[in-house]
């Protein structure tokens, strides 16, 4: 049903649909959450403009990226200029917390629920904020795991000290933020030596991101999926909020489209998205659905207001 039928933008004023969202975070019997790049990009991990130009200057300069997105599928020439780039990346996205608090206002509202996450998310936003991690689903992976390039097993690996290693390599110190160490100047490439291969058959490795089908669902990721599926099964017919956050039209079949058939399935079910641009439900589930078009760290924080409110 869903992804053939038609669609209902969202209609009303961000304040109109507020109350009525309040109103099932604090009534609703469980809480799922499902969250795109929307939800981060609110936070500010944003992939392009300010931030960019002053992590990856050196990489502008020599290639013209526009965006850390491009830059991370350029073919560099070397693996030793490939790393320098992605350690970069990874420490920036992974272990440095997003300038806005947004995450840290959404577990604000759902710590006392009975909730669960499922994101497409790699940047380890939730668990930064305080998570609780087996309530977590990466589906897609984290900026935090390399696996074998091949993949020769289905293991990953963690990669915190390698890639501060790579960064002091390149002339940097690794603290709250990036900064060069005094009269340096920044590199990049990292030495040979650092250049991550699998233990296992000495392949190269590569990051634990699915993009292709050498993506590896390692031991971890299936005991996640495995708590996210007996959290739905032991929670069905109940009262749920299935709230989507920031999730596009890139990966429907993850987020999107089982919240709408489990709303579908389910009278005592409620979904709600909010998505700046793009918060829109199928005609089926209209009178189940709040659809709230806006920022999401804006629409988290007139929820808290509207918490004394409601009480």
């Amino acid at each position: 049903m869903c992804s053939r039928t038609s669609t209902t933008p969202s209609t009303g004023a961000c304040w109109d649909n507020i109350p009525r969202l309040r109103q099932e975070l604090d009534t609703a019997e469980a809480v799922v959450i499902g969250a795109g790049s929307g939800l981060s990009a609110s936070a500010g991990f944003t992939y392009a403009g300010e931030r960019f130009q002053k992590y990856f200057g050196d990489f502008i300069a020599k290639y013209g990226f526009r965006d850390m997105y491009s830059g991370g599928f350029y073919p560099f020439e070397t693996p030793e200029e490939h790393w320098a780039y992605w350690s970069r990346y990874i420490y920036i996205n992974r272990c440095l917390d997003p300038p806005k608090p947004v995450y840290n206002a959404l577990l604000e509202l759902v710590k006392d629920k009975d909730y669960f996450v499922i994101t497409t998310n790699v940047d380890h936003c939730f668990q930064k904020a305080g998570f609780d991690k087996r309530r977590l689903f990466y589906t897609q992976g984290d900026y935090g795991l390399w696996q074998c390039s091949r993949p020769c097993h289905k293991k990953t690996y963690d990669n915190t000290t390698a890639v501060r290693q790579m960064l002091e390599a390149q002339g940097f110190r690794a603290a709250e933020d990036l900064v060069l160490t005094e009269g340096s100047a920044a590199k990049t490439r990292v030495p040979s030596a650092l250049v991550p291969r699998c233990p296992v058959c000495g392949a190269p490795m590569a990051m634990n991101l699915r993009s292709d089908a050498t993506f590896v669902e390692d031991a971890g990721w299936h005991a996640a999926a495995r708590r996210y599926e007996a959290f739905l099964r032991r929670r069905q017919g109940r009262h749920i909020l299935f709230l989507e956050l920031g999730v596009g039209g890139n990966t429907p079949v993850i987020i999107k489209y089982p919240f709408w058939k489990m709303t579908f399935q389910n009278p005592r079910a409620v979904y709600a998205c909010v998505n700046l641009g793009q918060a829109y439900c199928p005609k089926e589930i209209r009178k189940q659905a709040i659809c709230i078009d806006g920022d999401i760290g804006c629409t988290l924080r007139k929820l808290e207001v509207t918490r004394g409110c409601q009480r």
